[in-house]
Protein backbone atom coordinates (compact mmCIF):
# COMPACT_ATOMS: atom_id res chain seq x y z
CA UNK A 1 0.00 0.00 0.00
CA UNK A 2 1.38 3.38 -1.01
CA UNK A 3 1.36 6.17 1.51
CA UNK A 4 0.84 9.62 0.09
CA UNK A 5 2.34 12.58 1.90
CA UNK A 6 0.32 15.71 1.28
CA UNK A 7 1.74 19.13 2.05
CA UNK A 8 -1.09 21.53 2.71
CA UNK A 9 -0.91 24.90 0.98
CA UNK A 10 -0.57 27.87 3.26
CA UNK A 11 -4.16 28.94 2.56
CA UNK A 12 -5.43 25.61 3.93
CA UNK A 13 -3.35 26.08 7.09
CA UNK A 14 -4.73 29.59 7.43
CA UNK A 15 -8.28 28.28 7.03
CA UNK A 16 -7.77 25.60 9.67
CA UNK A 17 -6.18 27.95 12.18
CA UNK A 18 -8.74 30.66 11.53
CA UNK A 19 -11.51 28.15 12.20
CA UNK A 20 -10.13 26.81 15.47
CA UNK A 21 -8.27 29.82 16.89
CA UNK A 22 -10.22 32.85 15.72
CA UNK A 23 -10.71 35.41 18.50
CA UNK A 24 -12.26 38.84 18.68
CA UNK A 25 -10.41 42.05 19.32
CA UNK A 26 -11.37 43.42 22.74
CA UNK A 27 -13.87 46.28 22.57
CA UNK A 28 -14.01 46.59 18.75
CA UNK A 29 -15.23 43.02 18.22
CA UNK A 30 -13.18 42.39 15.06
CA UNK A 31 -12.25 38.77 14.43
CA UNK A 32 -8.53 38.04 14.53
CA UNK A 33 -6.18 35.09 14.19
CA UNK A 34 -4.27 34.98 17.48
CA UNK A 35 -3.50 31.42 18.50
CA UNK A 36 -0.63 32.04 20.95
CA UNK A 37 -1.61 31.61 24.63
CA UNK A 38 -1.45 34.88 26.57
CA UNK A 39 0.25 33.15 29.50
CA UNK A 40 3.12 31.94 27.30
CA UNK A 41 3.48 35.34 25.65
CA UNK A 42 3.62 37.00 29.08
CA UNK A 43 6.38 34.65 30.18
CA UNK A 44 8.38 35.42 27.04
CA UNK A 45 7.64 39.13 27.44
CA UNK A 46 8.88 39.28 31.03
CA UNK A 47 12.10 37.50 30.05
CA UNK A 48 12.77 39.76 27.07
CA UNK A 49 11.91 42.88 29.08
CA UNK A 50 14.41 41.93 31.77
CA UNK A 51 17.11 41.39 29.16
CA UNK A 52 16.40 44.80 27.66
CA UNK A 53 16.63 46.46 31.09
CA UNK A 54 20.00 44.80 31.67
CA UNK A 55 21.30 45.76 28.23
CA UNK A 56 20.02 49.33 27.96
CA UNK A 57 20.61 52.35 30.19
CA UNK A 58 17.40 52.74 32.18
CA UNK A 59 16.92 56.22 33.63
CA UNK A 60 15.53 56.42 37.15
CA UNK A 61 14.55 59.24 39.47
CA UNK A 62 14.64 62.10 36.96
CA UNK A 63 11.59 64.28 36.26
CA UNK A 64 11.28 62.62 32.85
CA UNK A 65 11.38 59.10 34.29
CA UNK A 66 8.86 60.08 36.95
CA UNK A 67 6.59 61.49 34.24
CA UNK A 68 6.68 58.20 32.30
CA UNK A 69 5.77 56.33 35.48
CA UNK A 70 3.01 58.80 36.39
CA UNK A 71 1.39 58.76 32.95
CA UNK A 72 1.72 55.00 32.79
CA UNK A 73 -0.08 54.47 36.09
CA UNK A 74 -2.90 56.81 35.05
CA UNK A 75 -3.32 54.98 31.73
CA UNK A 76 -3.16 51.66 33.60
CA UNK A 77 -6.03 52.70 35.87
CA UNK A 78 -8.04 53.93 32.89
CA UNK A 79 -7.59 50.59 31.13
CA UNK A 80 -8.54 48.65 34.25
CA UNK A 81 -11.63 50.79 34.81
CA UNK A 82 -12.70 50.57 31.16
CA UNK A 83 -12.33 46.80 30.94
CA UNK A 84 -14.08 46.30 34.28
CA UNK A 85 -17.01 48.43 33.13
CA UNK A 86 -17.25 46.34 29.95
CA UNK A 87 -16.90 42.94 31.65
CA UNK A 88 -13.48 42.23 30.14
CA UNK A 89 -11.18 42.38 33.15
CA UNK A 90 -9.94 38.87 32.35
CA UNK A 91 -7.90 40.38 29.53
CA UNK A 92 -5.51 41.71 32.18
CA UNK A 93 -4.89 38.33 33.82
CA UNK A 94 -1.16 37.91 34.36
CA UNK A 95 -0.37 41.59 33.79
CA UNK A 96 2.54 43.01 35.79
CA UNK A 97 2.60 46.64 34.71
CA UNK A 98 5.97 48.36 34.46
CA UNK A 99 7.03 51.65 32.85
CA UNK A 100 10.64 52.54 32.11
CA UNK A 101 12.57 55.27 30.31
CA UNK A 102 15.60 54.23 28.26
CA UNK A 103 18.39 56.66 27.42
CA UNK A 104 18.64 56.56 23.65
CA UNK A 105 18.24 58.86 20.66
CA UNK A 106 15.92 56.27 19.15
CA UNK A 107 12.45 57.73 18.55
CA UNK A 108 10.33 54.87 19.79
CA UNK A 109 8.06 53.49 22.51
CA UNK A 110 6.34 50.14 22.89
CA UNK A 111 4.26 47.92 25.15
CA UNK A 112 4.94 44.20 25.43
CA UNK A 113 2.36 41.64 26.61
CA UNK A 114 1.65 41.81 30.32
CA UNK A 115 1.96 45.60 30.50
CA UNK A 116 5.72 45.97 30.01
CA UNK A 117 6.22 49.48 28.62
CA UNK A 118 9.34 51.34 27.51
CA UNK A 119 9.88 54.87 26.24
CA UNK A 120 13.13 56.07 24.67
CA UNK A 121 14.37 59.56 25.49
CA UNK A 122 14.51 60.30 21.76
CA UNK A 123 10.73 60.52 21.56
CA UNK A 124 10.29 62.99 24.43
CA UNK A 125 11.00 66.16 22.40
CA UNK A 126 8.23 65.16 19.98
CA UNK A 127 5.87 64.45 22.89
CA UNK A 128 6.70 67.94 24.23
CA UNK A 129 4.81 67.47 27.50
CA UNK A 130 2.91 65.03 29.70
CA UNK A 131 -0.15 65.04 27.44
CA UNK A 132 2.04 64.11 24.48
CA UNK A 133 3.44 61.21 26.48
CA UNK A 134 -0.15 60.17 27.24
CA UNK A 135 -0.93 60.11 23.50
CA UNK A 136 1.88 57.63 22.90
CA UNK A 137 1.27 55.67 26.11
CA UNK A 138 -2.43 55.22 25.40
CA UNK A 139 -1.72 54.16 21.83
CA UNK A 140 0.97 51.61 22.70
CA UNK A 141 -1.04 50.12 25.56
CA UNK A 142 -4.04 49.92 23.22
CA UNK A 143 -2.01 47.76 20.82
CA UNK A 144 -1.30 45.37 23.70
CA UNK A 145 -4.90 45.28 24.96
CA UNK A 146 -6.15 44.63 21.41
CA UNK A 147 -3.58 41.82 21.12
CA UNK A 148 -2.22 43.16 17.85
CA UNK A 149 1.24 41.76 18.60
CA UNK A 150 -0.26 38.32 19.23
CA UNK A 151 -2.06 38.58 15.92
CA UNK A 152 1.06 39.60 13.99
CA UNK A 153 3.24 37.02 15.72
CA UNK A 154 0.65 34.29 15.08
CA UNK A 155 0.65 35.15 11.38
CA UNK A 156 4.46 35.24 11.22
CA UNK A 157 4.83 31.92 13.03
CA UNK A 158 2.19 30.34 10.83
CA UNK A 159 4.10 31.42 7.75
CA UNK A 160 7.57 30.48 9.01
CA UNK A 161 6.91 27.51 11.28
CA UNK A 162 3.53 26.22 10.09
CA UNK A 163 1.75 27.12 13.32
CA UNK A 164 4.27 25.46 15.64
CA UNK A 165 3.43 25.83 19.33
CA UNK A 166 5.26 28.72 20.97
CA UNK A 167 6.97 26.51 23.56
CA UNK A 168 8.21 24.16 20.82
CA UNK A 169 9.40 27.06 18.67
CA UNK A 170 11.32 28.56 21.60
CA UNK A 171 12.97 25.19 22.20
CA UNK A 172 13.80 24.30 18.60
CA UNK A 173 14.24 27.74 17.03
CA UNK A 174 14.92 30.13 19.92
CA UNK A 175 16.72 32.89 18.01
CA UNK A 176 14.18 33.00 15.19
CA UNK A 177 11.24 32.94 17.60
CA UNK A 178 12.63 35.73 19.77
CA UNK A 179 13.29 37.81 16.64
CA UNK A 180 9.67 37.34 15.54
CA UNK A 181 8.48 38.33 19.02
CA UNK A 182 10.54 41.52 19.15
CA UNK A 183 9.54 42.43 15.62
CA UNK A 184 5.86 41.83 16.30
CA UNK A 185 5.89 44.22 19.25
CA UNK A 186 7.98 46.95 17.63
CA UNK A 187 10.96 46.42 19.93
CA UNK A 188 14.29 47.30 18.39
CA UNK A 189 16.42 50.02 16.92
CA UNK A 190 16.65 48.69 13.36
CA UNK A 191 13.75 49.62 11.12
CA UNK A 192 14.08 46.54 8.93
CA UNK A 193 13.82 44.24 11.95
CA UNK A 194 10.38 45.33 13.10
CA UNK A 195 7.04 44.64 11.49
CA UNK A 196 4.71 47.52 10.58
CA UNK A 197 1.25 47.59 12.08
CA UNK A 198 -1.52 47.50 9.50
CA UNK A 199 -3.77 50.49 8.92
CA UNK A 200 -6.55 48.52 10.64
CA UNK A 201 -4.39 47.91 13.72
CA UNK A 202 -3.43 51.57 13.81
CA UNK A 203 -7.05 52.68 13.58
CA UNK A 204 -8.04 50.38 16.44
CA UNK A 205 -5.12 51.51 18.61
CA UNK A 206 -5.88 55.16 17.86
CA UNK A 207 -9.52 54.75 18.86
CA UNK A 208 -8.78 52.85 22.08
CA UNK A 209 -5.77 55.00 22.91
CA UNK A 210 -7.85 58.17 22.71
CA UNK A 211 -10.41 56.68 25.10
CA UNK A 212 -7.73 55.52 27.54
CA UNK A 213 -5.94 58.88 27.62
CA UNK A 214 -9.26 60.73 28.00
CA UNK A 215 -10.26 58.52 30.92
CA UNK A 216 -6.85 59.20 32.46
CA UNK A 217 -7.58 62.93 32.37
CA UNK A 218 -5.59 63.94 29.28
CA UNK A 219 -7.15 65.96 26.45
CA UNK A 220 -7.56 63.64 23.42
CA UNK A 221 -7.65 66.67 21.11
CA UNK A 222 -3.87 66.82 21.49
CA UNK A 223 -3.38 63.47 19.72
CA UNK A 224 -3.55 64.75 16.11
CA UNK A 225 -1.01 67.45 16.99
CA UNK A 226 1.45 64.79 18.16
CA UNK A 227 1.15 62.78 14.94
CA UNK A 228 1.48 65.96 12.89
CA UNK A 229 4.80 66.60 14.65
CA UNK A 230 5.83 63.01 13.97
CA UNK A 231 4.96 63.22 10.28
CA UNK A 232 7.20 66.27 9.84
CA UNK A 233 10.20 64.16 10.88
CA UNK A 234 9.78 61.87 7.87
CA UNK A 235 11.25 64.27 5.33
CA UNK A 236 13.12 62.02 2.94
CA UNK A 237 15.63 60.72 5.45
CA UNK A 238 15.52 57.41 7.30
CA UNK A 239 12.17 57.45 9.14
CA UNK A 240 12.09 57.33 12.95
CA UNK A 241 11.70 53.81 14.30
CA UNK A 242 8.18 54.47 15.55
CA UNK A 243 7.10 55.60 12.07
CA UNK A 244 8.26 52.30 10.57
CA UNK A 245 5.64 50.54 12.69
CA UNK A 246 3.13 53.39 13.07
CA UNK A 247 2.82 55.14 9.68
CA UNK A 248 1.64 58.73 10.03
CA UNK A 249 -0.18 60.44 7.18
CA UNK A 250 -3.02 62.82 6.40
CA UNK A 251 -5.57 59.99 6.38
CA UNK A 252 -4.54 58.94 9.86
CA UNK A 253 -4.79 62.46 11.26
CA UNK A 254 -8.18 62.89 9.61
CA UNK A 255 -9.37 59.64 11.19
CA UNK A 256 -8.10 60.77 14.59
CA UNK A 257 -10.08 63.98 14.36
CA UNK A 258 -13.18 61.94 13.53
CA UNK A 259 -12.61 59.72 16.59
CA UNK A 260 -12.16 62.56 19.07
CA UNK A 261 -15.90 63.19 19.76
CA UNK A 262 -16.25 59.63 21.08
CA UNK A 263 -13.18 60.02 23.29
CA UNK A 264 -14.37 63.36 24.67
CA UNK A 265 -17.34 61.55 26.24
CA UNK A 266 -14.82 59.95 28.61
CA UNK A 267 -12.74 63.07 29.22
CA UNK A 268 -12.73 64.53 32.72
CA UNK A 269 -9.93 67.12 33.18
Amino acid sequence: MKIRIIIAPIWILLLVFTTVTCKRVPITGRKQLAFLPASELNTLSFSQYQQIKEKEQVIKGTPEAQMIERVGRRIQKAVEDYLKANGQSQLLNGFEWEFILIKSDVINAWCMPGGKVAFYTGILPICKDETGVAVVMGHEVAHAIAQHGNERMSQAMLQQFGGMALAVALRDKPAETQAIFLGAYGVGTTVGAILPFSRLHESEADRLGLIFMAMAGYDPREAPKFWERMSKLNGGQKPPEILSTHPSNERRISDLNAQIPEALKYYKP
